[in-house]
C-alpha cells in the first residue's frame, strides 16, 4: 500500500510538471504571433506568464522580453496610461532585478515626464551594474546637469572657501565638538573635513536624491563608507534614536546660497538646535 501511495504521487507530479511545461509552451508560442501582430500587450502578458511559470527560461526570454517591454510601454505612454507603464516596469524589474538596459529605460520615461530625480536613480543603478554602458553613462550624467546646482561645482573648486571651512570644522573638532551632523551634505565634503579632523560620529543628510547617490560614491572614494552615516532625509524629519542614536555636538551646512529661504535651512537650523543638538550647560 505505502508504494502504491508514493506511485500516485509521483504520477500527480509527474501531470502537473507536464501540464506546466505544456502552458508554458502555448504562452510562449502565443506570445511570438502577438509578437508578429505587433499585439505588444497581450505579448507582454504572455512572457510574464512564462516567466513566472518557468524563471529558469529568464536567461533564454531575456532580450525578447525586454524587446516586448518597451514597445509595450511606448503605447502605454502614447495612451497616457502612466500607472500601467510604471507597474509593466515595477513587473519587469521584479523578474530582473539588476538589468541595466530596463532600469535604464525605466529612468528615460521618468525623465521626459519631469521626474528627473528618481530619474537619476535608475540611471545611476544602471550605471553601477553596468560601468560601461555607455547610453545610461550619457543619459546620468545629462539628468545631473539639471539635478546638481551650478553653485556645487563652484563650491568645490573654491579652494580659499574649502579652508575656511576645513579650518572652522578643525578648532571646532579639536575644542570638544566630538559628534558632527552636515546638513544638506551634497558631495560629502563637510562630512569628511569632520572626520579627518578626529570626529568620532559625522552624520550627514541629504534630501536630492541625486546628491545622496553622489555623496556615497564619493565618501565610498575615500574610504569613509563606514565612518560616515549618510541619510536620505531632510533634517526637519531626522529622529533620535531612529536614525541618529545621539544629540551632536556640531552642526554643519553649506546650504547657504540663493536658495537660502526656498530650502527651509532656517527651519532646518532651529529644527537643529532645538532637537538634535547637545545643549550647553
Amino acid at each position: 500500500m505505502p508504494n502504491s501511495n508514493a506511485k500516485l504521487h509521483s504520477n500527480h507530479r509527474g501531470g502537473r510538471e507536464a501540464s506546466r511545461r505544456e502552458l508554458v509552451s502555448r504562452s510562449l508560442q502565443s506570445a511570438q504571433h502577438c509578437l508578429e501582430n505587433q499585439d505588444f500587450g497581450t505579448a507582454y502578458a504572455h512572457y510574464l506568464l512564462v516567466l513566472n511559470l518557468a524563471p529558469e527560461l529568464k536567461t533564454t526570454v531575456k532580450e525578447t522580453f525586454q524587446f516586448t517591454l518597451f514597445k509595450w510601454a511606448e503605447e502605454l505612454d502614447s495612451l497616457a496610461r502612466i500607472q500601467d507603464l510604471f507597474n509593466c516596469y515595477e513587473q519587469a524589474l521584479e523578474l530582473y532585478p539588476n538589468d541595466e538596459v530596463i532600469c535604464n529605460s525605466m529612468g528615460e520615461h521618468l525623465f521626459r515626464m519631469g521626474f528627473r530625480d528618481e530619474a537619476a536613480g535608475y540611471f545611476h543603478k544602471a550605471v553601477k551594474l553596468n560601468p560601461d554602458f555607455a547610453d545610461a553613462k550619457e543619459n546620468f550624467y545629462r539628468v545631473a546637469n539639471w539635478l546638481v546646482e551650478r553653485w556645487h561645482f563652484i563650491m568645490l573648486n573654491d579652494a580659499r572657501r574649502n579652508l575656511t571651512y576645513l579650518r572652522a570644522i578643525e578648532n571646532a573638532v579639536l575644542s570638544g565638538s566630538k559628534s558632527v551632523l552636515d546638513i544638506g551634505t551634497g558631495t560629502g565634503i563637510l562630512s569628511m573635513f569632520a572626520k579627518k579632523a578626529g570626529a568620532s560620529s559625522v552624520y550627514a543628510c541629504e534630501l536630492s536624491k541625486t546628491m545622496y547617490e553622489l555623496a556615497r560614491d564619493v565618501v565610498a572614494a575615500n574610504n569613509m563608507e563606514r565612518e560616515i552615516k549618510l541619510l536620505h532625509l531632510k533634517s526637519l524629519d531626522i529622529e533620535i534614536p531612529k536614525h541618529i542614536p545621539e544629540r551632536v555636538s556640531l552642526v554643519v551646512t553649506e546650504t547657504v546660497d540663493a536658495g537660502l529661504f526656498g530650502e527651509g535651512i532656517v527651519e532646518s537650523l532651529i529644527h537643529a538646535w532645538e532637537h538634535l543638538l547637545l545643549q550647553p550647560k
